[in-house]
């Protein structure tokens, strides 16, 4: 039987009920019967309008998540009308629900779609209810977790070599393109780059910064320090280089230059200069490492200075110049008096803005071992405690100068394009870099996070090589165990810097170049991050440069995977 024909035979029933005089019983029954055929109307009305608002919420849910997709290109008009049109498609039952829809970019990316309405009652009109009001929402969000990422890039010598620095200019813009992607606003996505060698480029322009330490670059050379040339003292304009060449290599591991190292036209000299602005200065090359190995490609930023004096050298009758050079005697008897001439040398530093930008690894001056240090840390620099700031170093291969958290896109992908190989293999303190641009420090500026919403930071870690230079150790050809442990001492735990940005809650990524067919670097694996639904290592190696394209877009869909609805 139908719900109309029922109630019709009710309203029948109760109408004759109502006027029967057969006695108070009609009445009482018929007074009764209201809340009774009121209470089953209003179940049965009432399941009604949960059907139709279970209907509604689904078709709600099926709009919010295909707004998502569109919603940041439409105008708000645009979107409603979008909306209502998906929901009216998606509903498919009779009755009239109002639809709107909202975007918001407030603690993320959202699109709110909220339906109103009402359903029609068939039996609660006794009761005079004619309607049932109805209405749901429904929210899409992403975006609600933001990205920082570091991308350490290793632009050493080795790269030059089986179209692998190409392969790296592509792949990383390639990269920065999804990561362009998956930013719905400026700012969801910041993205620093770092390349390296031995060491990192700040930037030249920062000579005149507190947190640089110029102690080692302002120096004269260590290895001549203790080691003067025994005619040091009779040396002057004119005279021959002290720094003798054996074969290919100097007795001091420098020549002679006829001005400083890093000015412009200078060149060798086999003669100390006797006229012009340089006359009597006494200039070193570039180290070649055959004295101080940890020198080897260093400029020393100064030359020695030649200013003629004169000393006594013995007095009295018996007084003799003996086998000096540049002596003579004057006066007889007790008056007699041997005198020579000789060469005072002073180092004379170079202007600090002459600086190159180059810095290498902090921390103590002398080979910190397997200690702790604030090269594995991102300890704010401090003009207190010399460790904690960032040393210059005039090296002749400098990498290109860093560039700090930004959304500049188009910037971004410039400065890949004029990367260059050049210079040793220091991973250490390309990824300590890589976490100090996250969190700022030096010229690099980390910008504040918006309490709204998660962040996830990240270093992509990319090196072809293996480590043969740092501050302290090897000879840039060899690869040197000691510069790995300033990473990660396999041999104590794991300690160094990879287990620091662990600590921080950093996700390292690892990517082995190796096109020579040499042995996978543990050292790399040991230090990536392990995925937390796979639990294998972020790590990759690719034995092709093309190899390097396919890993990058790997890595840059699992970044903007953490970007999707939810």
């Amino acid at each position: 039987m139908r719900v109309a024909s029922l109630v019709h035979r009710l309203r029948q029933h109760a109408r004759r009920l109502w006027n029967a005089e057969e006695g108070n019983v009609a009445i009482i029954f018929t007074i009764a019967l209201i809340p009774i055929v009121g209470l089953t109307g209003a179940a049965i009305d009432y399941s009604r309008a949960s059907s139709v608002r279970t209907a509604m919420q689904a078709a709600l849910d099926a709009t919010a998540l295909a707004m998502s997709k569109d919603a940041t290109s439409l105008t708000a008009s645009a979107l409603n009308e979008k909306a209502a049109a998906y929901f009216a498609a998606a509903f498919n039952r009779p009755e009239v629900i109002q639809i709107s829809a909202v975007y918001s970019t407030e603690g993320g990316s959202s699109v709110t779609v909220t339906g109103t309405g009402s359903v029609d009652t068939l039996l609660m009109g006794i009761m005079g209810v004619n309607s049932i009001p109805i209405g749901s929402f429904s929210k899409t969000a992403w975006g609600s977790t933001r990205l920082r990422v570091a991308l350490v890039l290793d632009t050493t010598g080795s790269m030059a070599s089986a179209g692998k620095m190409n392969a790296l200019k592509t792949a990383t813009k390639d990269l920065l393109t999804q990561l362009q992607s998956a930013a719905s606003n400026n700012g969801d996505v910041y993205v620093s780059i770092i390349p390296f060698s031995k060491n990192v480029n700040l930037d030249s322009s920062s000579h005149n910064s507190n947190w640089i330490d110029w102690s080692d670059w302002e120096d004269e050379p260590p290895y001549i320090k203790n080691n003067k040339p025994s005619n040091w003292e009779q040396i002057g304009p004119g005279s021959n280089c002290p720094f003798a060449k054996l074969l290919f290599l100097s007795s001091h591991g420098f020549v002679c230059m006829d001005r400083p190292a890093t000015a412009s036209g200078s060149s060798t000299t086999s003669t100390i200069p006797s006229s012009g602005t340089d006359a009597g200065y006494i200039c070193p090359s570039v180290d070649d490492g055959s004295k101080v190995s940890s020198k080897r490609a260093v400029y020393y930023n100064g030359c020695y200075n030649s200013v003629q004096e004169t000393k006594t050298i013995a007095t009295g009758s018996s007084a003799s110049c003996g086998t000096l050079s540049n002596c003579s005697c004057t006066g007889s008897g007790s008056s007699k008096t041997c005198k020579q001439t000789y060469y005072n040398h002073t180092w004379i530093k170079n202007a600090r803005s002459t600086w190159n930008g180059c810095v290498i690894d902090r921390g103590t001056s002398t080979a910190p071992g397997t200690n702790p240090g604030n090269d594995q840390k991102v300890t704010a620099p401090t003009t207190s405690d010399a460790t904690t700031l960032f040393p210059a170093e005039q090296y002749r291969s400098c990498s290109p100068a860093v560039m700090g958290l930004n959304y500049n896109w188009s910037a971004m992908k410039s400065m890949v394009d004029n990367l260059y190989p050049e210079g040793a293999t220091n991973q250490p303190i390309g990824l300590v870099w890589g976490w100090q641009s996250l969190i700022g420090g030096g010229p690099l500026t980390a910008p504040a996070k918006d309490p709204s919403y998660d962040y996830t930071e990240v270093i992509v870690l990319m090196s072809d090589g293996l480590n043969t230079l740092d501050r302290w150790y090897g000879n840039g050809s060899d690869t040197s165990t000691s510069v790995d442990r300033r990473m990660y001492d396999s041999t104590a735990g794991g300690i160094g810097t990879c287990a620091n940005i662990k600590d921080a809650k950093i996700t390292i990524y690892t990517v082995h170049v190796n096109t020579e067919g040499g042995p996978m670097s543990t050292l790399l694996k040991d230090c990536a991050s392990t995925d937390k639904f796979t639990s294998e290592k972020l790590f990759w190696m690719v034995t092709t440069a093309s190899g390097l394209g396919t890993v990058f877009n790997k890595i840059g869909t699992d970044l903007t995977k953490l970007r999707i609805a939810r």
